[in-house]
């Protein structure tokens, strides 16, 4: 049994080819797109999350110092004060995120 194949069929076969590969191509790099804004959103929504439980947890720590008092004032200044720097420290990291993580591929300008 001998197939014959003509060279407008081999052409054909190898356009159709060349066109899945570039359809193939062009749906995963939007989905990589997609991807990385999804990426870059859920970070935004993370960071805030982890500001409001620590904001929860420090109003926690000064309510219960507050409420309770033991009669040492420094024992007080400190259990005041150490939330009051790790609130600082977490507002300064959450303020100063000002970057997207912006994928360069290829050859061209930075």
């Amino acid at each position: 049994m001998t197939i014959a194949v003509t060279p407008t069929q081999v052409l054909t076969a190898v356009g159709v080819l060349l066109a899945l590969a570039l359809v193939w191509r062009a749906r995963s790099r939007r989905a990589r797109r997609a991807a990385d804004a999804t990426r870059a959103g859920v970070r935004v929504v993370s960071l805030a999350g982890r500001v409001i439980i620590t904001a929860a947890l420090l109003v926690g720590v000064q309510w219960v110092v507050i409420t309770h008092p033991t009669g040492n004032p420094a024992l007080l200044l400190v259990l005041l004060a150490l939330p009051d720097l790790l609130a600082a420290s977490v507002l300064t990291r959450a303020l100063t995120v000002t970057t997207t993580d912006a994928l360069h591929r290829g050859g061209g300008r930075r």
